[in-house]
């Protein structure tokens, strides 16, 4: 058996587990065994690299060397690190950690390009092109990634946006381009270190500078594009070392971001570019025209009683609902409502929650079944039918404004039909705004009440309410 077959069977399994792997990720159902089975591919594709550091297979870039006291320490910081985190991360931090992991593929494929460049080894034009294509993906994708994960956490409250942002960002993405050719043509890839630095430094200055002006509420695109762009820069990183595994994976990964991208600008009914290059979700962005009425509050017991005795329940779960971490309170009361009979369905919208599948995953944490819950094209008709529509920390995703205002900014977006059930009940902490920062109509009208309080409080007090009727 000889060396070139060792690495090519090990490669080929490693890429079959993360196809496998991902394509199991498509359903909740098999999600958590696809995340295993890709996770096996990973370890199979780490180990593999070793066959390189004992001489079994013939490395790539000979010329690189091999240290492998300094890969053993990266993989047990890597691991550990790892493991305690995703350990101790709460479900609300979740997309922060996302961000986190993501920024770190993307940073690891710049890496593999910089160590390209800064070895001064000639490169063929085409190969020269690849590394430095996947050296600004990557690190385009580890600074934006960075600065997301900072607006997620809080770290950076504020959306900065100047006059003229998106003059200075073509211009320093124009100026990082133009050293990337120079480097090509004028150099032939042997270029000095500092040239590269700076072209790794307008790369990163890029990705901060294309983060910082966009809003709150388009973090989930915002995330699930930069995981394209991860994907993309190890598989063009892939085919700089002659990596087929990574070249698959990455291929694999920026196409499943590619389209999670799309689908997700679809479901806000805007375009990439629209995220990307417009203030949608800044905070002090205001809504269209006055809304007539006033926001009526009901006590908790009422609200309570009036769902034990509805005949449906539709439930829309928002980010409020993960910060309260009320999710297990809310399957307790569930469980109530239909074993007093009544038909209870989750009606979850493709941005609820502050990333992709936030709130299937928020909500399978608690134990409720994936029948329970219903995305918005299968679900939205249903709600005219509805008794009850119990929202819980839901905002933009419910605002009839969407279908009816056009001088609204998430005028057109498709939202939930909460408003065409008999009556809605709200769980909010107060009158705040959501990521928009448009007042919600749906809060002001007639069958309209709301509960104020934190949703795990008032959770509480509907489950007392529930058990004392028997």
């Amino acid at each position: 058996m000889n060396a070139k077959f060792i690495i090519d069977a090990t490669d080929f399994a490693a890429a079959l587990l993360f196809i496998l792997g991902l394509k199991r990720m498509s359903s909740p159902v098999t999600a958590r065994s696809g995340i295993v089975i890709a996770g096996w591919g990973v370890l199979v594709a780490t180990l593999a690299s070793f066959l390189y550091v004992f001489g079994i297979a013939p490395a790539a870039q000979p010329h690189l060397g091999v240290n492998l006291g300094l890969g053993i320490a990266a993989l047990a910081i890597g691991c550990g690190w790892a493991w305690w985190s995703g350990q101790r991360v709460a479900m609300t931090a979740m997309p922060q950690m996302v961000a986190l992991y993501n920024g770190m593929g993307g940073g690891a494929a710049a890496c593999i390009a910089a160590v390209e460049l800064f070895s001064g080894e000639a490169h063929a034009a085409s190969r020269l092109v690849i590394t430095l294509l996947g050296a600004l993906i990557g690190a385009v994708s580890l600074s934006g990634s960075l600065i997301a994960w900072a607006k997620l956490d809080g770290k950076i409250n504020k959306t900065l946006h100047v006059a003229g942002q998106q003059a200075i960002n073509t211009a320093v993405l124009a100026a990082t381009v133009a050293v990337g050719v120079y480097i090509i043509v004028a150099t032939g890839g042997e270029s000095s270190a500092a040239l590269t630095g700076v072209f790794f430094v307008g790369a990163l200055a890029f990705g901060v500078l294309m983060t910082l002006p966009i809003g709150g509420a388009d973090m989930p695109v915002v995330i699930s594009l930069y995981n394209a762009f991860t994907g993309l820069a190890v598989g063009l990183e892939g085919y700089v070392l002659q990596k087929p595994v990574l070249m698959i994976a990455g291929v694999v990964v920026g196409a499943a971001g590619t389209l999670l991208t799309l689908v997700m600008a679809r479901a806000m009914n805007r375009s990439v570019s629209n995220v990307l290059f417009s203030r949608f979700g800044v905070a002090e962005v205001g809504g269209g025209g006055e809304i007539k009425g006033s926001m009526k509050p009901v006590e908790a017991s009422d609200a309570a009683v009036a769902m034990r005795y509805a005949r449906k329940v539709l439930i829309i779960p928002g980010y409020g609902l993960a910060v309260a971490q009320a999710q297990y309170k809310l399957y307790e009361f569930v469980k109530l409502l239909q074993a007093a009979g009544v038909e209870v369905k989750f009606a979850v919208h493709p941005v609820a929650g502050r990333m992709p599948g936030h709130m299937d995953v928020l909500l399978a944490e608690a134990g409720v079944p994936y029948d329970m819950m219903h995305e918005l094209e299968e679900v939205n008709e249903e709600f005219q039918n509805a008794d009850v529509a119990l929202v819980i920390g839901a905002n933009d995703v419910v605002n009839p404004a969407a279908r009816t205002d056009k001088s609204s900014p998430i005028y057109g977006m498709p939202i939930l039909n909460a408003d065409q059930a008999q009556q809605v009940y709200v769980i909010k902490r107060g009158q705040g705004k959501g990521y928009s920062g448009v007042e919600n109509e749906l809060f002001f009208a007639d069958n309209t009440n709301m509960v104020y309080g934190d949703a795990q409080q008032v959770l509480t007090k509907f489950i007392a309410a529930v058990k004392e009727l028997g």
